[in-house]
C-alpha cells in the first residue's frame, strides 16, 4: 500500500472518530467541562506516555541522527512559518492579525500529527515527531506567548520545563541514550493508555468544531488566507526544499507532517487568557481541522512524488 493509500486510510478513520465526537457534543453526551477533562488527560498523561514509549527502543547511530536532523528541520520549520505569517498577513487596523499569525505559525502537531504518524510508521514515527513538538513548545511557550501577550510572561515560560509531554521526552531521551528499558509488563500496560491517544484526540476535536458554527466560518475571507498558508503554502514549499538532502522517509514524514497539521487549540487557550478574539481563534482551529482531512493526504501524495 502506497503512502498515500495508508494516510487517506488513517485520515478517514479519524474523520469518523471526529464526526462521533461532534454528535456526542450535539446531544449532549459530551459537554465544554468534560472536554476539558479530555483534552486535559490526553495532555497530561496519555500524550506524554505514547512519547516516552516510543523512545524505548534499541540505540543506534541512525536514529541519533535522524531525531538530530528532525530537531534542525523542525526549527528551521518554525523560522519559515514565522517568516511567511510576517510578510501576507498584515493590517495594523485589523485586531485578528495576532491570532491569525498565530494559527498560522503553530500547529496542532500533537492532537493530529501524532495519530498520524503513529498510524503509518508506528513508534518509529512518534519518535522523530517528538523532536518537532520539542521545538513546537519551545517557539510558543516563547515567540508565540511574547506574540499574543505583547510582553514576556517568565512565569509562563518556566511551565514549558515542567510540562508533561516535555519532561516524557527528555526522559525518553536518556533512556535512549543510556539504553534503560522498563519492565516488559511496565511497557505493555503504558501501551495500553498510549493507544487512546488517536481517539482520545479526534474525540475532543469533534466536540470542539461542534462548539463553533461551522456555516459562518465559510463566509469570512480572511480564513481562507489562513486556510492556504497554512495547509498547502508552508509545508509544500518544505517539502520542496527539505526532500532535495538524503534523510530517512520517516525523518522526512514526520516534519512536513508537523508543519501540515491543522491550527493548534492553543492558540484559543491564549486568546482566552490574553483578551483576544478566541471565538475566532476556535473558528480557524476548525475550519482548518476539517480542511486538513483534504490537504494533509495531498502533502503526504506530493512526497510521495518528490520523494
Amino acid at each position: 500500500m502506497s503512502l498515500t493509500n495508508i494516510v487517506l486510510n488513517q485520515i478517514l478513520i479519524m474523520f469518523i472518530i471526529i464526526l462521533i465526537g461532534y454528535i456526542c457534543y450535539k446531544f449532549k453526551m459530551i459537554d465544554q467541562e468534560l472536554n476539558k477533562k479530555l483534552s486535559d488527560l490526553l495532555l497530561l498523561l496519555v500524550t506524554p506516555l505514547l512519547i516516552f514509549n516510543s523512545y524505548q527502543r534499541e540505540f543506534s547511530k541512525e536514529l541519533l541522527v535522524g531525531l538530530l536532523i528532525s530537531l534542525g528541520l523542525a526549527v528551521l520549520t518554525h523560522l519559515f512559518s514565522i517568516l511567511t505569517a510576517y510578510v501576507f498577513l498584515r493590517g495594523k487596523k485589523n485586531p485578528n492579525v495576532i491570532i491569525e499569525r498565530f494559527s498560522t505559525i503553530y500547529s496542532n502537531c500533537g492532537f493530529i500529527g501524532l495519530p498520524i504518524i503513529n498510524g503509518i510508521y508506528g513508534s518509529e514515527g512518534i519518535f522523530y515527531i517528538a523532536a518537532y513538538m520539542t521545538v513546537f513548545n519551545l517557539f510558543v511557550w516563547t515567540h508565540g506567548l511574547i506574540m499574543m501577550n505583547g510582553t514576556q510572561d517568565r512565569k509562563a515560560m518556566i511551565k514549558i520545563l515542567i510540562s508533561p509531554t516535555l519532561i516524557s521526552i527528555i526522559l525518553g531521551f536518556v533512556f535512549f541514550i543510556t539504553q534503560l528499558h522498563i519492565p516488559v509488563i511496565l511497557f505493555d500496560s503504558l501501551e495500553y493508555i498510549a493507544a487512546m491517544n488517536t481517539p482520545l484526540a479526534m474525540l475532543v476535536a469533534g466536540a470542539t468544531i461542534a462548539q463553533t458554527n461551522i456555516l459562518k466560518i465559510f463566509l469570512k475571507p480572511r480564513i481562507y488566507l489562513v486556510l492556504f498558508l497554512k495547509l498547502i503554502f508552508i509545508p509544500a514549499i518544505l517539502l520542496f526544499a527539505y526532500s532535495r538532502y538524503p534523510m530517512e522517509t520517516p525523518v522526512l514524514a514526520a516534519t512536513v507532517l508537523g508543519a501540515a497539521c491543522p491550527a493548534g487549540a492553543t492558540g484559543t487557550l491564549f486568546a482566552l487568557r490574553y483578551d483576544k478574539n478566541a471565538l475566532y481563534s476556535s473558528e480557524i482551529f476548525a475550519m482548518t481541522t476539517l480542511v486538513s482531512l483534504v490537504t494533509i493526504p495531498l502533502i503526504m501524495a506530493l512526497m510521495d512524488y518528490v520523494k
